[in-house]
């Protein structure tokens, strides 16, 4: 490993080590292609609403916020606050929490993402990849794929809903009567 540079923070990062930082997170948390799909359209969505600029001070914990709340919108299994603290040493519950929350307020709570917009940036991918003479994945967008991804967004703006309702800080689903739940995590 190199030394980190005095003036990490004020250097544009390397294609690589960007490249790095997201392999780690994603090998280590065993995160899904599709996850990866919902984390840019989280990244983008951040970038328009809060009108925000990535720059080196700031492009990791971005980075890490989109990806954090896509693991746990998108993921059956969702990695939680305290196993990114495994991941990223430097890094505390705490701060974890308060960058889910800032996150999520960056984006108006705007989490959900339709079938349509997850394969528009599907194909775009495909398409990037392609022009760079990269692999691609082999496996398309079936629609099972699709549609899960569409009623895991339904699902956590119910829950969200649902949330707003009660001045509870937790709610129960003892009384939900919906057939299938599938609860996001949000800290």
């Amino acid at each position: 490993k190199c030394k980190v540079p005095e003036d990490y923070d004020k250097q544009n990062p390397e294609q690589r080590h960007i490249y790095r930082f997201i392999r780690t997170l994603f090998s280590a948390a065993q995160l899904t292609a599709e996850c990866a799909i919902v984390t840019l359209v989280y990244l983008e969505r951040l970038l328009t609403y809060a009108e925000i600029d990535m720059c080196p001070g700031n492009w990791k914990r971005i980075v890490l916020g989109a990806i954090l709340l896509a693991s746990k919108v998108w993921d059956d299994q969702a990695v939680w606050n305290v196993d990114y603290c495994q991941i990223l040493k430097d890094i505390t519950v705490e701060d974890m929490n308060e960058l889910e929350r800032e996150f999520l307020e960056l984006l108006q709570f705007n989490i959900n993402v339709p079938s349509s917009i997850y394969a528009k940036y599907y194909f775009d991918l495909r398409l990037l990849a392609e022009a760079n003479n990269l692999t691609n994945p082999t496996e398309a967008l079936s629609r099972e794929r699709a549609l899960k991804l569409e009623t895991m967004s339904w699902l956590y703006e119910e829950y969200k809903n649902l949330s707003k309702a009660s001045p509870q800080r937790s709610v129960s689903v003892d009384n939900l009567t919906m057939t299938r739940w599938v609860p996001a995590i949000l800290s």
